[in-house]
């Protein structure tokens, strides 16, 4: 590693991301994307402007969903398109 290489954790990412696209991947396979718009200490996560995706194709879509801690594989954040 390099001196100007700044350690981060995963408590710093997600500071980073609050308010900004995610996409949320649970343990069954099923991304969540949209808004990460707060989550707690057990990883319970709301989100706002959502969209379901099922084996990379849209389901469904909601306004808000809340998806519990224990269920969440992991977070990215999703990349943004300038128009």
């Amino acid at each position: 590693m390099s001196g100007s290489t700044a350690k981060r954790n995963p408590s710093d990412f997600l500071k980073q991301v609050l308010g900004r696209p995610v996409v949320v991947k649970l343990n069954n396979g099923t991304d969540y994307r949209g808004t990460l718009a707060c989550l707690d200490g057990y990883m319970n996560i709301a989100m706002e402007q959502t969209e379901e995706y099922v084996d990379g194709k849209l389901k469904a879509k909601y306004g808000d969903a809340f998806l519990r801690g224990n269920n969440v594989l992991y977070i990215c954040a999703q990349k943004t398109v300038k128009k």
